[in-house]
């Protein structure tokens, strides 16, 4: 069973199909959509949110190849504001993305830092491998801790053709 995380701002709580309609509400935008994997569909369909939580990555959960969460302020704990996965394989073990009225506030890093943890420390991966692009988005604080990381975890950064992961 995938656990709630916290961080300063943040509750990050496992994925859960009842979240699927606030997910279509936030994430079938083009400014999010973009940095994304070309397999998100684009326009993004009525029920995108619903069909990958219950045919992609509710049965990767279940595997056990799959980690998500969906994050929430904790000053309003019923909104979901976007989410974030981790994801065995050879290349791109982590995704995310944050709805536009919450962008540009650091929340993104206090929750890459949170699973970030949580790979290493729990699942005891040894290492963790992201599209380069990805490090780019996220605020320059967070990028010298991603050094830091490169140096203590093998944290292997590798740019991709393509990036992301679904909503």
């Amino acid at each position: 069973m995938i656990p709630e995380l916290q961080t300063k701002r943040l509750l990050l709580r496992p994925l859960d199909l009842a979240d699927a309609p606030q997910t279509q509400l936030l994430f079938p935008h083009w400014e999010i959509v973009r940095f994304l994997r070309n397999v998100v569909p684009w326009p993004y369909p009525p029920d995108g949110a619903r069909n990958y939580y219950e045919n992609v990555a509710l049965p990767a959960i279940a595997r056990g190849d799959e980690w998500h969460w969906n994050l929430r302020l904790k000053t309003a704990p019923d909104q979901l504001i976007g989410s974030i996965g981790l994801f065995k394989g050879e290349n791109d073990n982590r995704g995310f993305w944050l709805g536009l009225p919450w962008q540009g506030q650091g929340l993104m890093t206090e929750a890459t830092e949170a699973v970030t943890g949580y790979w290493f420390n729990v699942l005891k991966f040894s290492a963790l491998r992201v599209q380069l692009d990805e490090v780019h988005m996220l605020d320059a604080a967070f990028h010298e801790h991603v050094v830091q990381l490169s140096h203590r975890h093998a944290y292997h950064a590798r740019r991709l053709r393509h990036g992301g992961r679904l909503p």
